[in-house]
């Protein structure tokens, strides 16, 4: 397993939410990245999902 980080800006690109979780690859990184923006709302704030490596997995603006 990887760790992968979701993190979470307001609108003037204050960081306003972090969280690692672990995936088995970056696939598997974007699903549980997207359900945990879901879960805490933030479907509509710009958003990203990096790799251990700085791979950019998701980013939402």
């Amino acid at each position: 397993m990887k760790m992968y980080i979701v993190t979470v800006f307001d609108k003037s690109g204050e960081k306003i939410y972090e969280e690692s979780f672990e995936a088995t690859d970056n696939a598997e990184a974007k699903k549980a990245g997207q359900k945990i923006l879901e879960e805490n709302n933030y479907e509509d704030y710009t958003s990203r999902v990096t790799s251990p490596a700085g791979e950019l997995v998701l980013f939402h603006r």
